[in-house]
């Protein structure tokens, strides 16, 4: 059996053992699912090709979705205007609309009857849609990709009345629960389309931690009221970065307000949180076109991640996020089970090991069928690029 994480306390551990339902003799595995992965070079065509193919070699998502209400977390992270070398966010830490329209009209054609494409903004409360014309897309390309189609900005309480309040099962390893948009609890399918980059504090930026993006920063952001949500969205979700303050009056606080602050120990376990308490049933990375790394790599000489636009012309697919997010891990030349202080997690716990303690989901490649196209033939080591 694996070690685990050496940052972990005991009661973490137990914790996290406890809420997977293992025994006290050992513990289960975590489940596996079909990783897909393509070759897939361009989004002018080949896209929706591309992703039915992989929908199929996971054994096809009908019965996953016929009858259901989809909700579509996608990317959208950081300054609506940001430039990476001039190129648009679309081809470097957005997911692209080319694979998000593939997804909708796929989801569509397999029998979902109402499709929710979600994101929450950290600028202000404007429609969703609004983000897409700022990005140069004109968001009817998605809307009407398939019947019943939405679209909400999920960083404030949007359309709904109220928050939703969603548990983490067994307790959670830093929040028991987490107020989100009503989209995040009237959905049967969680649908998760990241891009494939890295992140300098978090190690990998990919399905599971899309998912960070999902509670509103009308209540976890720097715009967050002691008293009662903001009115309106803005700023860095600092209270989840390093727990500078607890959640408004009336939302659940941490567990424990002594645990450590730094980034690299609370994002990991925040994340994990989070997809416990808001499962993602499919994940999807678009790795056609992205920057290695996030934009705050930049920003720092001594990184190791250079922050350079690469064209690794891949997309995965899987049924479990954590399966997916090894494959990827894999296919940007790291191992998905390093510990910390190893790429990509030099200065975080390992996220996916986390993942994988709490039950989510399978982190070891040994473990993880993939489907398609062979990691071997398309593996683009990030460090390497210049």
């Amino acid at each position: 059996m694996r070690q685990r994480p050496s940052s972990w306390t005991r009661r973490e551990w137990l914790a996290a053992a406890a809420a997977a339902g293992l025994a006290s003799r050992g513990r289960a595995a975590a489940p596996s699912s079909t990783v897909a992965v393509a070759r897939c070079t361009s989004y002018d065509h080949g896209v929706p090709e591309a992703l039915k193919t992989l929908f199929d070699q996971i054994g096809g998502i009908g019965k996953l979705v016929s009858g259901k209400t989809v909700a579509i977390k996608i990317n959208m992270t950081g300054s609506l205007r940001a430039r990476t070398g001039y190129r648009s966010a679309w081809f470097t830490r957005w997911t692209h609309p080319e694979v998000i329209g593939a997804a909708v009209r796929l989801i569509g054609e397999a029998g979902a009857t109402r499709i929710r494409v979600l994101e929450g903004s950290s600028e202000d409360d404007h429609p969703l849609e609004e983000d897409f014309l700022i990005g140069g897309w004109d968001p009817n390309t998605i809307l009407n990709a398939a019947k019943n189609v939405e679209m909400e900005n999920t960083g404030s309480l949007g359309l709904g009345k109220e928050y939703k309040r969603l548990d983490v099962p067994g307790g959670g390893l830093i929040y028991p629960a987490f107020d989100c948009n009503h989209s995040y609890a009237e959905c049967d399918v969680m649908v998760s389309i990241a891009k494939l980059k890295e992140h300098d504090k978090a190690g990998l930026s990919l399905s599971l931690k899309n998912m960070v993006g999902a509670p509103p920063g009308t209540i976890y952001g720097d715009s967050a009221g002691y008293d009662e949500p903001a009115a309106r969205p803005y700023g860095a979700r600092t209270m989840f970065h390093i727990g500078n303050r607890q959640p408004p009056e009336g939302t659940p606080k941490e567990k424990d307000e002594k645990s450590p602050r730094d980034f690299g120990y609370r994002v990991p376990r925040i994340t994990v949180d989070i997809v416990r308490a808001r499962p993602v049933h499919l994940a999807i990375i678009d790795g056609i076109e992205t920057q290695t790394a996030g934009a705050d790599a930049a920003l720092e000489p001594d990184s190791r991640r250079k922050l350079v636009l690469v064209k690794p012309g891949v997309l995965a697919a899987s049924l479990n996020p954590v399966c997916a997010d090894a494959v990827a891990a894999a296919l940007m030349g790291f191992s998905p089970t390093a510990a910390r202080g190893a790429a990509p997690f030099e200065n975080c716990d390992n996220t996916l090991a986390l993942a994988e303690q709490a039950g989510i989901g399978a982190a070891d490649l040994d473990r993880i069928e993939v489907a398609g196209t062979p990691i071997a033939k398309l593996r683009l080591p990030f460090r390497e690029q210049r």
